[in-house]
């Protein structure tokens, strides 16, 4: 039987859509089956996969920070390490074929 769809409808900047798309097709990932992840992870979260901030720290180039700067970016980092806050590359790319695979 084959699966049910519906259409989503979004207004979005286009430099925005352009971005994010050629960001998406370099990834192999259809922007369908993105929106669809992205839905389904609001779902399993019950709300946003992802925490709204004002404060986000954007990403700098080693030459834009002072040694502080930089040595507590990399603190912050072993303290995420030591207390096992991170995922290996593997086993984020089989979640995210195991997703991928779910949808297609």
């Amino acid at each position: 039987m084959a699966t049910r769809t519906a259409n989503v409808i979004a207004r979005v900047e286009p430099d925005v859509k352009e971005k994010a798309e050629n960001i998406l097709k370099g990834m192999g990932i259809p922007s369908s089956v993105a929106i669809n992840m992205f839905y389904r992870q609001i779902i399993t979260d019950n709300g946003l996969p992802f925490q709204p901030s004002k404060n986000v720290r954007a990403p700098k180039a080693l030459s834009e920070m002072s040694r502080e700067e930089f040595n507590a970016r990399m603190a912050e980092g072993l303290r995420q390490a030591d207390h096992g806050e991170v995922s290996s590359v593997e086993d984020v790319r089989k979640r995210i074929m195991g997703e991928l695979n779910g949808l297609l």
